[in-house]
């Protein structure tokens, strides 16, 4: 396959909002993290227990019907689990499949044409935040969700604002940060959509949920977004892509030049984690964790 140079993009950041402003001036060493949606086979313990093992130093924690349930976990058992995570960096990831809905994939959403629907949306968002907060998270990733049939531009911007300011409205008491991400094939799917929504909430805590994968499916470049937007990355997801097609594959085995991708980032001083998101992995994960880490830090990380 031949080599696809990953046109860099560019994004900014805060750490639940100022932790890192008062760090040293060059990164030695990036820090990584997993995310949990490439364990699906595996119990929530035993992925924490492996990605320590190998030296992640945070995870992305997906919210899912086998991975502390939201609706079915409570204090003493969240308690339980901050104990377990103690020492990793953790980030609350709300992309779960069929948590709210058995029968349709990622739905209903911040978009869904039923208010009742939006407001399950909602709710299970308010609950991450809670949950996030009471585990000693950073931050709450979430995306629009796709548009539904027959909706006009105009419905889908003011259901997706009325969502969010109520979500930030949530979070302001926890001083939870909320990562929106553009996902290809959702209504938001590109940097200048979320650039639109997040000028007109004006809230200090929704900043952006950065996929770096992304952003070369939708042909955005990653150093301007670095370069003039770093104080509001949140969130930042990797993974390999092959063809500009919105699948996510391990290191290695797609076209994106890492060691440019990674070197960006270290450039411009990036903090926060980076986060592996092989959700396509979960049969093979202990040995795909291994191998990211050190692909990754092989290739500058």
């Amino acid at each position: 396959m031949g080599t696809h140079h990953c046109k860099t993009r560019a994004f900014s950041v805060p750490a639940r909002l100022d932790v890192f402003t008062a760090q040293a001036q060059h990164v030695a060493v990036l820090r990584l993290s997993y995310n949990t949606n490439g364990f699906a086979h595996h119990r929530l313990e035993d992925a924490i227990e492996i990605l320590r093992e190998l030296g992640y130093e945070g995870i992305g924690l997906t919210l899912d019907v086998h991975h502390l349930d939201p609706f079915r976990t409570g204090a003493t058992e969240i308690a339980e689990w901050r104990r377990r995570l103690s020492g990793l960096e953790i980030v609350i990831q709300t992309g779960a499949r069929y948590l709210l809905d058995p029968r349709r994939k990622h739905e209903p959403t911040l978009l869904s044409k039923e208010a009742d629907e939006r407001m399950l949306r909602i709710r299970f968002l308010e609950r991450a935040i809670d949950v996030a907060s009471e585990l000693g998270a950073t931050a709450v990733s979430f995306w629009s969700g796709s548009a539904p049939a027959g909706a006009a531009p105009s419905e889908n911007e003011n259901r997706l604002l009325e969502g969010c300011a109520r979500i930030c409205k949530k979070a302001e008491t926890s001083g939870i940060l909320l990562a929106f991400e553009p996902e290809p094939g959702m209504w938001i799917e590109r940097f200048d959509q979320y650039q639109t929504i997040r000028k007109q909430l004006n809230h200090r805590q929704f900043g952006l949920g950065l996929d770096v994968g992304h952003l070369d499916v939708t042909g955005e470049s990653l150093e301007p977004i670095l370069q003039n937007h770093l104080d509001e990355i949140f969130v930042t997801q990797i993974e390999d892509i092959a063809g500009r097609r919105h699948e996510h594959r391990m290191f290695g085995e797609g076209e994106l030049d890492f060691s440019a991708i990674l070197g960006l980032f270290r450039k411009y001083n990036y903090r926060r984690l980076l986060e592996c998101e092989l959700s396509r992995d979960s049969h093979r994960a202990p040995a795909c964790a291994r191998a990211a880490i050190e692909f990754l830090r092989r290739h500058g990380a």
